[in-house]
């Protein structure tokens, strides 16, 4: 039987281990999507202390942002592939979004964020009249 011997692998591990932690350290995967009047983010903060969690709005500019802290091993690491550190995220929000009325919560490692529209950018009804007959109500 013939074995295949890579005499790098173990740099290979070592630096994508290093590269993995610093990248992902940083990561912080979410979706995006409306849902009636409303959007909603849905944030992936696996690990997270909830209380290191902060959600900013500044002008139209999103910032989540928190803190994941390391476990401390009195023994050798073998393998280290949960991050630590601060991660965040920035998000620019469009117009039209109430962002004096954005609620949060955080639920198994999910932090969900619902950004309602504002009511000025919402559908509205506009009556038009004109002369001889009756109101007429047009959908915008």
């Amino acid at each position: 039987m013939a074995t295949y011997w890579d005499p790098f692998q173990d740099m290979d591990r070592l630096f994508g281990t290093l590269a993995a932690n610093t990248r992902n350290a940083t990561a912080m995967p979410m979706d995006l999507f409306r849902e009636g009047d409303h959007f909603v983010l849905a944030a992936d903060l696996p690990g997270i202390d909830p209380g290191s969690i902060d959600v900013s709005c500044e002008d139209r500019t999103l910032t989540i942002r928190a803190e994941r802290t390391s476990r401390s091993a009195e023994g050798q690491w073998l393998l280290r592939e949960r991050p630590a550190g601060t991660v965040a995220r920035q998000v620019t929000l469009g117009r039209g979004l109430a962002l004096d009325k954005i609620s949060a919560s955080y639920a198994d490692g999910v932090l969900t964020l619902t950004i309602p529209v504002a009511e000025e950018a919402k559908p509205r009804k506009i009556e038009v009249t004109h002369s001889g007959s009756e109101a007429t109500q047009i959908e915008a």
